[in-house]
């Protein structure tokens, strides 16, 4: 889950680093580390060179001339800087203690194996500094490689498996006496996933990269190499991308890349890649934070996707569905030869998931299936070439997500994956892709990527039952009309933001929380428990409302705040008995009711109404609803929202 960049050219790579790290720093903020290779009198201009693009002070802080040591001394030696703590602490470093260098790496971490310290943060170096390297994913193997490497007499001063790679890159070069060579040996020594930049004094104008199972993105303009984890710090640059692939290895020497598969090289083609970069300077539109920004951005995003997968208005005359998924580029009989379907994701999306099974099950006589990506292998599904895996994942990049994919196309399963992100892995591997355009998701607790996934897999459920000839509906108008008046219902959810923040402030300091719902807001139940644990801290778990008797009820007490979601719908009577059981433990209830419920207040301490809908539409609302109630628990508690500790963007490993 950690964020990479490198950078080889003429400029100084600070800059480009620093800045990438900025963006790739939802992937993890327990450390950050850059190395460059540094070059002694002449290398550099003086002061004006540096335009730090806010990562360092003015020139000020460049004692130019007298800086670095004369010529012939000091040279091509690797110079690191690394601190503990938010990508803030490095920039105060380098700040204090700059470096330069036209040939670098940098990290930003997410802690696997050893604690987030100053000396478990990338990058790594070798005994004599002659190689540093920068990883994100595990080193399966790496206790063997270790002990095997501390008989050769290595002193190892990290807990990280990272620290095996530098080293055995050594003690390859020690016997071959070439890079390139060493760097290819280490590679046939490493079990698990992973992407690597590696740079050497022995070779101080190249950068090494490869990637197996975690993602890795080149960009190149004018004889320059960027590296990175994620499109998004290359685009400023370039549009000319290269995605590497499984296993390849790519080798950017005075300014021409090479890329080889075993030790032959092999031509690999550019992708021109048009997309806008995230601004993380400008994209604040007044909010406090990116969360914050994001669950409020919920309604015209919404509104985009219905807009392009129904047609502009629904006050047209149209009485029927007209779906638009013209990137689905399949045979007309795709759909028509399923026979049953299986959903599988992680953590959000595995909720959006677990909707679109309800979905999917309603509109379709098929069975569905849904089932945690990390579980989807060990559960040994049987898959077979008549069924159809529907893989979910915000960022494209979800390394369980990514292993069910290939557990299903192994059993010659069609898979159809719904991403955010374009060009990701997920989308690559998979035979059919559906775009979510939630837009980029800064914030790590994912609200708008969510609300996105399941209006998609809505639509996408109908879709699919209609090219199947099994979508039938009495009121196809009206819920047409029920679609299309979500984004404006939606905005009156962010209109009583108040209320919820003031239902907060009385209930912030509880130390747990259960919540309740049944049927499609079930998973709303798992989500809205979820978002409070990842950005509050508090203790939550969602159930199913009928189960709670079957021991969850043994927690309820005076102080245990319960968050019941029961607006109208086709179990509401059942609903209402679960809250009623709560009430009579005298438990707090916090209710999500539909406006206008006069029953749900005379049992609730607390009622937060949302607008009526269709029972099937219900779920965004309400989450939007929880999303907001977790935000001002975390609020309230001074915690940093954007970045919950522990917790990464886009998780790309097992």
């Amino acid at each position: 889950m950690c964020g990479i960049v490198g950078y080889a050219g003429k400029s100084n790579a600070i800059p480009f680093m620093i800045e990438g790290l900025k963006l790739l720093e939802y992937r993890g903020y327990d450390s950050a580390g850059i190395a460059v290779i540094y070059k002694a009198a002449g290398a550099y201009k003086a002061a004006g060179a540096y335009k730090a693009a806010g990562a360092y002070k003015a020139a000020g802080a460049y004692k130019a001339a007298g800086a670095y040591k004369a010529a012939g001394t000091d040279l091509n030696k690797i110079k690191v800087r690394k601190e503990c703590g938010k990508l803030l602490h490095l920039i105060e470093m380098l700040n204090q203690s700059p470096i330069t260098g036209t040939v670098g790496i940098g990290h930003t971490r997410w802690a696997t194996h050893g604690k987030p310290t100053q000396g478990n943060a990338h990058p790594h170096t070798s005994t004599k500094q002659d190689f540093a390297v920068v990883h994100n994913g595990i080193i399966e193997n790496h206790r063997e490689l270790r002990k095997e490497l501390s008989e050769y007499g290595v002193i190892f001063c990290s807990d990280t498996d990272t620290e095996i790679i530098p080293h055995l890159i050594a003690h390859y070069f020690e016997q071959s006496q070439n890079v390139k060579i060493a760097f290819m040996k280490m590679l046939t020594r490493l079990h698990g996933s992973f992407a690597i930049a590696m740079i050497s004094t022995h070779t101080p104008n190249t950068i090494y990269a490869t990637r197996r199972g975690s993602p890795l993105i080149a960009g190149f303009k004018n004889g320059e190499i960027l590296l990175a984890s994620d499109g998004n710090p290359l685009l400023k640059y370039t549009e000319q991308l290269l995605y590497l692939e499984e296993n390849d290895i790519l080798i950017h020497e005075e300014g021409k890349p090479t890329i080889l598969l075993d030790e032959n090289s092999k031509e690999k083609k550019l992708k021109l890649v048009k997309m806008e970069a995230v601004d993380l300077t400008t994209a604040m539109e007044g909010y406090d934070n990116y969360t914050q920004k994001e669950i409020h951005e919920q309604p015209s995003i919404l509104r985009r996707i219905i807009q392009m997968r129904l047609g502009k208005d629904s006050k047209d005359g149209k009485d029927t569905f007209d779906f638009n998924f013209e990137e689905l580029d399949i045979p007309k009989d795709f759909f028509n030869s399923i026979d049953r379907i299986y959903i599988t994701a992680c953590g959000t999306a595995y909720h959006a998931g677990f909707i679109g099974k309800y979905y999917f099950e309603e509109f379709m006589d098929l069975p569905v299936e849904v089932i945690l990506s990390s579980e989807f292998r060990y559960a040994k599904p049987k898959l077979n070439e008549k069924n159809l895996v529907i893989a979910v994942s915000q960022s494209g990049e979800t390394a369980d997500t990514l292993a069910s994919i290939a557990e299903a196309k192994r059993h010659g399963s069609k898979v159809l994956s719904l991403v955010n992100v374009l060009n990701s892995s997920i989308d690559r591997e998979s035979d059919v892709v559906v775009y979510t355009h939630a837009g980029p998701e800064i914030g790590v607790a994912s609200t708008k990527a969510f609300t996105s996934q399941v209006m998609t897999l809505l639509l996408l459920a109908m879709y699919v039952a209609k090219c199947r000839g099994e979508f039938k509906r009495k009121n196809d108008k009206e819920l047409l009309q029920e679609i299309f008046a979500l984004p404006e219902k939606l905005e009156q959810v962010l209109h009583t933001e108040k209320q919820i923040s003031d239902c907060a402030l009385k209930y912030h300091l509880a130390t747990s929380a259960l919540y309740l719902g049944r049927h499609l807001n079930f998973p709303i139940a798992l989500e809205g428990a979820l978002k409070n644990k990842e950005i509050s801290y508090m203790h939550a778990e969602g159930y199913a409302a009928g189960e709670m008797k079957h021991g969850p009820i043994a927690l309820i007490d005076k102080s245990l705040p319960v968050i019941c979601i029961c607006t109208k719908s086709g179990i509401y009577e059942k609903m209402m008995s679960n809250v009623k059981e709560v009430e009579a433990r005298e438990g707090i209830i916090i209710a999500i009711a539909t406006e206008g419920d006069e029953y749900v207040k005379t049992i609730a301490r607390e009622v937060l109404f949302v607008p009526p809908t269709a029972e099937e539409l219900s779920p965004i609302l309400n989450v939007v609803a929880l999303q907001l109630l977790a935000y001002y628990f975390a609020h309230f508690k001074g915690n940093e929202i954007d970045k919950p500790r522990n917790l990464a963007k886009s998780v790309t490993v097992e």
